[in-house]
């Protein structure tokens, strides 16, 4: 399977979408108009080893919530993600049995390696 998971409206989901080779070989799903569902998220997690780690502490809604205050555990993130789109750190792309989450440059480096080299 090959998908990303990602926001069409934001600019460094697409900037890093372009960087990508092969990218005509993926599904693309924009979380916003087609929110993941806990199949698709569960499927995430079994590959990123946790929730945490599909868990973007960076959203603005972590800090509003105040949920930087509280001790959360595996089924907090779950349902978060599942609640609201922007607690998954983004883009997530599953390629080939492999998952690279969120747009730091060494994820994103990673990504396009393991793409190239197929």
């Amino acid at each position: 399977m090959r998908k990303i998971y990602h926001l069409k409206t934001c600019s460094t989901c697409q900037r890093i979408l372009k960087s990508l080779p092969q990218l005509d070989t993926f599904a693309l799903q924009d979380i916003k108009t087609e929110p993941i569902t806990v199949k698709q998220l569960e499927e995430m997690k079994e590959l990123a080893g946790s929730y945490e780690t599909l868990f973007s502490k960076r959203a603005t809604l972590y800090k509003e919530m105040g949920l930087k205050n509280e001790t959360l555990t595996e089924s907090d993130y779950k349902r978060y993600i599942l609640e609201h789109y922007t607690f998954l750190s983004r883009p997530v792309i599953i390629a080939d049995g492999k998952i690279f989450v969120g747009n730091s440059t060494k994820t994103v480096e990673a990504a396009i390696k393991h793409l190239s080299h197929e």
